[in-house]
């Protein structure tokens, strides 16, 4: 959630720093899938048992779920917000199709 409660340049300062956070987070957890799919290359390797694998994979997809949605909210929140605020209305037809292909990839 952003604060707004600033006046002027205040408010870009907090948004930018929501923005940086968001960023941060949405890198660890890209980190984070990054090692598990690692661990789950290394438990097939060795023979593991197969359901400690799935359990796994079902953690890194979930990190990687979280990750897009992330990215998701601030794509609306800053480019998707900005392009909307134009007055350029092929770019804004553009960004809403970019969103609905990215929704419909998503959900398959």
């Amino acid at each position: 959630m952003e604060n707004t409660h600033t006046y002027g340049r205040g408010i870009f300062k907090i948004q930018l720093k929501t923005m940086i956070i968001q960023k941060q987070k949405t890198l660890i957890n890209f980190k984070k899938a990054q090692s598990l799919i690692a661990k789950i290359i290394k438990m097939i390797e060795n023979d593991e048992y197969c359901i400690n694998i799935m359990q796994q994979n079902l953690a890194a997809l979930g990190l990687l779920k979280s990750a897009h949605q992330m990215l998701m909210e601030g794509h609306l929140n800053s480019c998707f917000k900005r392009a909307m605020a134009s007055r350029n209305e092929k770019r804004k037809q553009e960004m809403i199709q970019e969103i609905l292909k990215v929704t419909k990839l998503f959900s398959k």
